[in-house]
C-alpha cells in the first residue's frame, strides 16, 4: 500500500488525487495556477490508477480501460456484421444439413463460412466471450469511477483555496472593495436561488450547484446496457430462449424442436389474387400470391418425461398460421416462413414379369416412413432392406445419404415371388432400377406419377428474456436522457477582503454557465460579458 499523498492544508489524500479533497489545491508537481485541470472526477484517485501490482489488479485495470472496452465493442461489431453475410444455420431456406447447404448455395465462401463455424456464429464460445467482456468492463468502468466521484461530490467544501478557483475553466477576480461583504454574499445567493441553485453557504464563501443527477446518467446508462446484456445472456439458459425452423409436410406431425410439442400440418394453402380483385387492369409478370396459410394442430406430449417412452399426444391448440399471424400457446410462437410445393412424399411402381410382360401388381414406397415389406400381390413380396433418402457416393464408393430428407431418394429391395422364391435384389432409383449382378431382371419395376406433397417452413420462437431486455433498453434511455438534456453546474463565489473571486464548472455548455454567471453579476452591480469573462480566465 503506497502512502498517502499530503496536501499543504495538510489534508491526507489517496494516491493518485491531483486535486485536494479539502481544500482543492492541485497536488500535481510543477502545476501552474493557470493550468486547467480535468474535473471530470473531482480529481479523485481512480483504482486502476493506484493498485497496478496483483494479477487481480492488472485484470481490474484492463477491464476499466475505456480503450480495451471499444476494442471489444467494435469486435463484437464486426462479428456480427460477419453473422450476416449468409443466412445463420437456424434460418437455412431449405431443410438441408449445414454441411451440404452452404457449400452448394455459396460456393467456395460458404465452405470457409461453414469451415470458420460463422453460421452458428451468435452462440459460439467466443461471440459469448465477448459479450462478457463488454458486460465486465461496463461494471468495472463504472465502479472504478463512479465510487470516487461519488466520495468526491458528497463531501466537496463550500470554501476553497484560491489556487483551485484559478484552475477552473471559467474564473475571474473583481473589485468588492466598495461593497459590504455581507450584504454582497446575501445578494449573491438570492441570485443562485433565483436561477434553481442549491446554495451553500459558509461565511463570505458561496457555493451554487444544480443538475448533478446528470453525472449519474452515463452510470444509469451502464446500469441499463449491463441489464439489457443480462438479458441477451440469459437466452443460453435451457427453456428461456428458444429460435429454431421445421419444415412438416402435409398431414405430416413432427416434433418441434427443444420442446415437449408436436405439430401437424393439417393442409397448407396457397392463395392468388383474382384479377378482379385489384381496382385497375395490372401488366403483373404471372400470378400474386395473396396468402400463405398453415392449418395446424398443436400437440403436447405426456410421456416426455419418460425417458423411452412412445409419444402421447394431448391436442392443446388449433390455429391457422398466417404471416405476422403466429400459432401462440403459453409464450410458444410458430410463424409461417416458408414453403415447398410438389415434394416426394412416396414412390408409385409397378411390377411386370419381364419374360411374359404379365402385370405382377403395384406398390407404394413411402418416403418418411418405408415400409419393411410391401405385398404386390398374393404372390408377389417386395422386402426393403435399405433405403437411402439422400442417395450419394463416399469418397470410398460406399453408398450413403447427405441427409434425412428425400431429395434423392434410394431403395434396395428384395423381390421374392414364384420365379423367384429366394428373392432378387435390386436397387430402385429416382426413375431407374438395377439389379445388384447387373443381369436383365426377372421382375421388371415402371414407375408412375409419384405422390407429391406441399411442405411449410414454420419458424419457432420463445423469448422469456425480452421483459429483461426491454427494462435494460429502457433504463439505459433514461440515463442517456439524463446525461444529454442537463448539466450538473457549479458556481463558487468568495469574498476575500476587499476581492470578490468567481469561478464556474459544468460538465457541458459552457456558453450557458458563463451567460448565468454574467447575469448574476450584473445583478449585483458587475457589468462583464461572456466574452470577457472567458478572455480573463484564460489570462488569469
Amino acid at each position: 500500500m503506497l502512502d498517502n499523498v499530503k496536501c499543504e492544508c495538510g489534508h491526507a489524500n489517496p494516491v493518485g488525487t491531483t486535486l485536494c479533497e479539502s481544500c482543492g489545491v492541485p497536488l500535481a508537481d510543477g502545476t501552474a495556477a493557470n493550468q486547467k485541470l480535468d474535473m471530470r472526477y473531482e480529481g479523485a484517485a481512480r483504482r486502476s490508477q493506484v493498485y497496478q501490482k496483483t494479477i487481480v489488479d492488472r485484470v481490474w485495470n484492463f477491464f476499466s480501460s475505456v480503450r480495451n472496452a471499444v476494442i471489444m465493442i467494435v469486435l463484437t461489431l464486426i462479428a456480427s456484421a460477419i453473422g450476416t453475410i449468409f443466412p445463420q444455420e437456424r434460418y437455412i431456406p431449405v431443410p438441408k444439413p449445414a454441411e451440404q447447404y452452404y457449400p452448394e448455395a455459396y460456393g467456395t465462401l460458404g465452405l470457409i463460412y461453414y469451415k470458420l463455424g460463422f453460421h452458428n456464429l451468435y452462440s459460439s464460445w467466443w461471440f459469448i466471450a465477448l459479450m462478457l467482456g463488454i458486460g465486465i468492463s461496463l461494471v468495472i468502468c463504472s465502479l472504478d469511477r463512479v465510487v470516487p466521484l461519488y466520495r468526491a461530490l458528497k463531501k466537496q467544501r463550500v470554501k476553497r483555496d484560491k489556487k483551485f478557483l484559478q484552475i477552473q475553466k471559467v474564473n475571474t477576480e473583481l473589485d468588492a472593495s466598495d461593497k459590504d461583504a455581507e450584504q454582497l454574499a446575501v445578494s449573491l445567493e438570492e441570485a443562485l436561488k433565483k436561477k434553481r441553485y442549491h446554495v451553500r453557504r459558509e461565511q463570505n464563501a458561496l457555493l451554487g450547484e444544480k443538475g448533478r443527477f446528470s453525472r449519474w446518467g452515463p452510470y444509469i446508462n451502464h446500469i441499463g446496457l449491463i441489464i439489457f446484456l443480462v438479458g441477451c445472456l440469459m437466452r443460453l439458459i435451457p427453456g428461456f430462449y428458444l429460435d429454431q425452423y421445421v419444415w412438416v409436410r402435409e398431414g405430416q406431425t413432427v416434433p418441434v424442436p427443444e420442446t415437449n410439442y408436436y405439430v401437424k400440418n393439417v393442409q397448407f394453402v396457397k392463395e392468388y389474387y383474382q384479377d378482379d380483385e385489384f381496382p385497375e387492369k395490372l401488366d403483373l409478370d404471372g400470378v400474386v400470391v395473396k396468402e400463405y396459410k398453415t392449418k395446424a394442430i398443436l400437440y403436447e406430449n405426456e410421456n416426455a418425461d419418460i425417458p423411452g417412452s412412445e409419444p402421447k399426444l394431448k391436442q392443446v391448440t388449433q390455429h391457422d398460421i398466417q404471416v405476422n399471424h403466429p400459432l401462440k400457446y403459453e409464450g410458444l410462437l410458430l410463424y409461417q416462413s416458408g414453403e415447398q410445393e410438389n415434394q416426394l412424399q412416396a414412390l408409385n411402381l409397378n411390377l411386370m414379369d419381364t419374360a411374359t410382360k404379365q402385370p405382377l401388381g403395384s406398390v407404394k414406397l413411402d418416403l418418411l416412413s418405408p415400409p419393411k415389406e410391401v405385398k404386390a400381390s398374393n404372390d408377389v413380396t417386395v422386402q426393403v432392406l435399405q433405403y437411402f433418402p439422400d442417395f450419394a457416393l463416399d469418397e470410398n464408393k460406399q453408398p450413403i445419404t447427405k441427409s434425412t430428407e428425400p431429395n434423392n431418394p434410394a431403395f434396395i429391395v428384395n423381390t421374392v415371388s414364384p420365379k423367384t422364391p429366394n428373392g432378387e435384389k435390386q436397387w430402385i432409383f429416382l426413375g431407374n432400377t438395377l439389379t445388384a449382378d447387373g443381369k436383365e431382371p426377372t421382375i421388371t419395376y415402371t414407375f408412375t406419377k409419384p405422390d407429391l406433397v406441399d411442405m411449410t417452413g414454420l419458424m419457432v420462437r420463445k423469448d422469456n428474456s425480452i421483459p429483461v431486455i426491454f427494462f435494460g433498453a429502457a433504463i439505459s434511455m433514461i440515463g442517456l436522457v439524463m446525461g444529454f438534456y442537463w448539466q450538473h453546474r457549479r458556481i463558487w463565489f468568495q469574498i476575500e477582503g476587499d476581492r470578490l473571486l468567481v469561478a464556474a464548472h459544468t460538465n457541458k455548455n459552457w456558453f450557458g454557465v458563463k451567460n448565468e454567471v454574467v447575469k448574476i453579476l450584473e445583478a449585483n452591480g458587475y457589468h462583464i460579458s461572456a466574452a470577457q469573462l472567458e478572455k480573463e480566465a484564460k489570462q488569469s
